[in-house]
């Protein structure tokens, strides 16, 4: 019998492995952009070396079960789903938020300051007159709750987000409490 317990659960064992490495090395990406050599690091040697002993095992069965590599390729495509998921839910680190109006919006500018965020605004010219743009450095996770104000207050108002690499220096530290494994890792 060709697909039997032992190759099913091999083939298991190689989507479940599979999923884990994709999902670390969707995170390592994120850490290397935000300039977190050391966790980056780390997560980078474990992704391989898991990649290593499932690269090792599909190969040797691979010729005597192709099905292993069916288990292989869907680890991988499960892998990716999962470490986005993974890594929207944690949010970690800032986003560039640009805000274009032509509106007034002094009521957003002192909202978000009164908030703790850092506001810059830039007077420009566009295809049908003045405009104000917003420049806001913020904590991922602060993201949705400042465009659902911002829609608010300017609905459809032009957005672009931008992925901050590394930061200086930040204000934003007492913008959102810290909650979950967050408060419990800050904790001393």
């Amino acid at each position: 019998m060709i697909f039997d317990i032992a190759i099913l659960l091999t083939g298991v064992l190689i989507f479940l492995a599979r999923i884990v490495d994709v999902s670390i090395g969707t995170m390592r990406v994120l850490m290397t952009v935000q300039g977190r050599t050391k966790i980056a690091f780390f997560m980078g040697f474990i992704e391989v070396l898991i990649w290593v002993f499932v690269v090792s095992t599909v190969l040797s069965n691979i010729a005597d079960n192709p099905v292993i590599g069916v288990f292989y390729a869907l680890g991988f495509a499960s892998g990716n789903v999962v470490g986005i998921i993974f890594e929207r839910t944690l949010a970690i680190g800032h986003i560039n938020l640009r805000v274009t109006s032509h509106r007034n919006c002094d009521e957003i500018i002192d909202h978000l300051r009164d908030l703790g965020f850092p506001v810059t605004v830039f007077k420009g010219e566009g295809v049908s007159g003045p405009v104000s743009q917003l420049y806001i450095v913020c904590k991922r996770r602060d993201l949705s709750s400042i465009l659902k104000y911002i829609d608010s207050v300017q609905p459809g108002v032009f957005y672009v987000t931008e992925p901050v690499g590394v930061l200086r220096r930040t204000q934003l530290d007492t913008v959102t409490p810290s909650t979950g494994w967050r408060s419990i890792m800050k904790r001393k």
